[in-house]
């Protein structure tokens, strides 16, 4: 990562735990939200602001009250899915898979290894217990949709077996960031679309990802990584093969919502074929693609239930 870059990144995310800080000794927290038996005050915010930009620091482009409305939502988000949870014995993560996630997360944002994270968070008052545990969240309600709905994850082996065997031998592959948002009414969507296609001209796709996208993606700015052609559907692989570097498709209709995809960058890549392992790789793929469209269905589901009270 470039060191100028880094020194701006770390003194915006300084003054924000400053503040976070300043605010903890001067005044007790003020409730904004009630969710439920729930609170949210004003000091978690300014912590989840902190949190979050430590996870994208493309944040400090954003203006203050985009900043907020994210923190805002992240939290409302996290209190409605920690409430589903608890409803079931779901209680432990394997460490294995806190680790990768982990991992993930400071390479999408330009740090080499562990160490070099830990140092950063710490910086800004965080721990590695801090963000393991609010990840841990995540990964519960990732294991509650597991068990809900991995039955109905439809998988066609066959067919992907014979896409594998009539691949090309030069395919492409795709760096791409997300936006997923849904609208309670049709006549909305256009509506949405006008705002999101301001706020990339204004904040850029990161910052708009995690002003709008209702995917866990908007914590990092919507980066979903490198995804090869073939691994994609057909709709999708329509909309992304006539685009270039830096352009965005068109909202693609999905289950849950809207999608919009950006292509960051892509590359071509001669595939040396081993059926197992590519068959393996692409069942993974689509269940975990199948997995979080349940998971944003099942999550506006149960929203509806809960009453969130703003101040």
């Amino acid at each position: 990562m470039n060191v100028k870059k880094l020194i701006k990144k770390f003194f915006f995310l300084f003054i924000l735990y400053l503040s976070y800080n300043s605010t903890v000794l001067a005044i007790e927290g003020k409730i904004i939200i009630k969710i439920e038996n729930e609170i949210i005050t004003n000091l978690d915010i300014d912590n989840e602001k902190v949190y979050l930009s430590i996870l994208n620091p493309n944040l400090i482009n954003i203006d203050k009250q985009s900043l907020y409305i994210i923190s805002k939502n992240s939290l409302i988000r996290e209190k409605i899915k920690l409430a589903e949870i608890s409803k079931y014995k779901l209680n432990k993560i394997d460490d294995e898979y806190l680790e990768k996630v982990i991992k993930s997360i400071y390479l999408k944002i330009g740090i080499n290894n562990k160490e070099e994270f830990i140092n950063y968070i710490e910086s800004y008052g965080f721990s590695l217990s801090t963000i393991k545990e609010k990840l841990t969240y995540e990964a519960l309600w990732n294991q509650l949709i597991y068990q809900k709905y991995f039955s109905q994850v439809k998988i066609d082996i066959n067919k992907i077996k014979n896409d594998i065997i009539s691949k090309k031998s030069v395919t492409n592959s795709y760096l791409l960031s997300e936006i997923l948002y849904s609208v309670d009414k049709k006549d909305e969507s256009r509506q949405i679309e006008k705002k999101i296609n301001e706020s990339i001209k204004k904040n850029g796709f990161e910052n708009t990802a995690s002003i709008f996208s209702i995917s866990e993606s908007s914590k990092t700015g919507g980066k979903l990584g490198w995804i090869d052609e073939d691994s994609m559907s057909n709709e999708i692989k329509q909309e992304i093969i006539t685009l270039d570097i830096g352009e965005i498709t068109k909202p693609i209709v999905v289950p849950g919502g809207f999608l919009i995809l950006k292509i960051e960058n892509k590359k071509e890549i001669k595939n040396k074929i081993d059926i197992e392992t590519e068959l393996e790789k692409r069942i993974i793929f689509l269940q975990n693609a199948q997995l979080n469209q349940f998971s944003n269905i099942y999550f506006m589901k149960i929203k509806k239930d809960f009453l969130i009270d703003e101040k």
